[in-house]
């Protein structure tokens, strides 16, 4: 038996809250000593707020907070995070798509040597172009992480507490938080686990926008774009070597030089593309450094709940004293 803080961001999430609610406080009375729930509302314009307003009105285990708009995903998540103060972290969707009934087996995975589990699903319910764009988001983060647990990923996932130290004075606008489970620990360990379709409601992430998470793994926490331009040069010097002893060879042969605009026009813009390329590339990673020199925050709380005396036991096993004040 544990004690475990289930966070969920929440976005435009108004229809399945209820339900969620429900099943989690099923779920975890039957195996945790304590929990809390943190929903971190994400300024979704529905009424999701005053629906997190009401559970926590009449069940103090239950803590909301509401952002000052939309931050995204992983920042509602950070928030969420801090704000938690028990042993076990879990994080899920707010759309029933992970089963609240699937967190024991998370949580039995999570055994002395493991510090981070993930729940992957044993059989995903996306769309074929939804499914691509996720394997390339899962690619780009396998690199930035450095560890092929990368590839098996989900917001479903279960860890210590006391990873979030590692990351605790974190500030960057762009975040990710398996990127900064890394920081703290090595130990992953993955289960499967059921993976239901949306209760109610349409996904938010896009096609289009896990494929811009993508872009800001790869450029935010990774240098594998860097070492791409560099390959790219030294593949074009390559390129240029065999032009010249081309145009040498053909001149030794034929005694005349190589004849034709199109040849030359052609050249010229294949060195040029390469050379806006790695321009691009270099431009990313400035515009993260002059972004995180501004010393944007990674979410700004509008409103949250007050905190209820709930069943929650005197003593947690990981304490953080005002753990919701001090987000």
């Amino acid at each position: 038996m544990t004690s475990v803080s289930v966070v969920i961001p929440v976005f435009r999430g108004e229809l399945a809250l209820p339900e969620l609610y429900e099943r989690l406080v099923s779920a975890l009375e039957a195996y945790a000593d304590g929990f809390e729930l943190v929903f971190v509302e994400d300024c979704g314009g529905d009424g999701s707020w005053s629906i997190i307003q009401a559970i926590a009105a009449r069940d103090g285990r239950v803590r909301g907070i509401q952002l000052n708009r939309n931050f995204g995903q992983h920042n509602a998540l950070l928030c969420g995070i801090r704000a938690a103060s028990y042993e076990i972290i879990v994080t899920m969707d707010d759309d029933l798509q992970h089963p609240p009934e699937e967190i024991r087996r998370l949580l039995d995975a999570l055994a002395p040597d493991v510090d981070v589990v993930y729940g992957a699903p044993a059989r995903q319910q996306h769309g074929l172009l939804r499914s691509l764009a996720s394997t390339m988001t899962k690619m780009a983060l396998s690199s930035a992480m450095g560890a092929e647990t990368a590839r098996n990923v989900s917001a479903f996932r279960a860890f210590r507490t006391r990873l979030k130290d590692g990351f605790s004075e974190y500030r960057s606008p762009s975040v990710s938080i398996d990127v900064l489970l890394t920081w703290a620990t090595t130990r992953f360990a993955t289960v499967r686990v059921e993976h239901r379709p949306r209760y109610a409601g349409t996904s938010g992430y896009t096609v289009g926008k896990l494929m811009v998470h993508a872009i800001n793994l790869m450029t935010g926490f990774s240098t594998l774009p860097l070492r791409a331009a560099s390959l790219v040069g030294f593949a074009f010097v390559l390129v240029g070597m065999g032009v010249m002893a081309y145009v040498l060879i053909n001149f030794v042969l034929h005694g005349a030089a190589v004849p034709g605009f199109s040849f030359l026009a052609s050249v010229i813009t294949i060195f040029s593309g390469a050379q806006l390329f790695a321009l691009g590339v270099f431009g990313e990673y400035l515009a993260r450094m002059h972004f995180r020199s501004m010393d944007r925050p990674p979410y700004v709380i509008r409103d949250r709940t007050s905190d209820g005396p709930g069943d929650a036991p005197e003593t947690k096993p990981y304490a953080v004293a005002g753990a919701l004040e001090n987000v």
